[in-house]
């Protein structure tokens, strides 16, 4: 028998939480995110914040990207994306997309790029 403070926790997974009660069911952000957009926190924490949304915050003091966030809060990208968003819609946070070096419908770029692809 349990008792109803018992956490659920695993040596290796760590908390165990389905990635849904996180986000509350919700599966699309609000704010459009790439895996390399960069965010940073950068407005006062929102009054009412769960543990995912306020770790969150603390790893984008300085800019860091979508995928890392994901990769440090261990949850799915889609996940960290719907918490991101709802960071960003509170103003605690932004979004920057990333910036291409080059254009990627550049033909001649890509025929170059296939042209090293095929030597190899």
């Amino acid at each position: 028998m349990t008792s109803e403070d018992e956490l659920w926790l695993d040596d290796d997974a760590g908390l165990l939480v389905r990635p849904y009660t996180v986000t509350a069911g919700r599966t699309h952000p609000t704010v459009d995110l790439d895996l390399l957009s960069l965010v940073v926190a950068v407005g006062p924490r929102p009054p009412a914040m769960d543990l995912e949304h306020a770790r969150a915050l603390d790893l984008c003091r300085t800019p860091t990207s979508v995928a890392e966030v994901a990769a440090h809060l261990r949850l799915p990208v889609v996940v960290t994306k719907v918490l991101i968003s709802d960071l960003v819609d509170s103003s605690a946070m932004t979004a920057h997309a990333p910036r291409t070096a080059a254009d990627p419908t550049d033909r001649a770029l890509l025929e170059k790029l296939l042209d090293g692809l095929q030597r190899v």
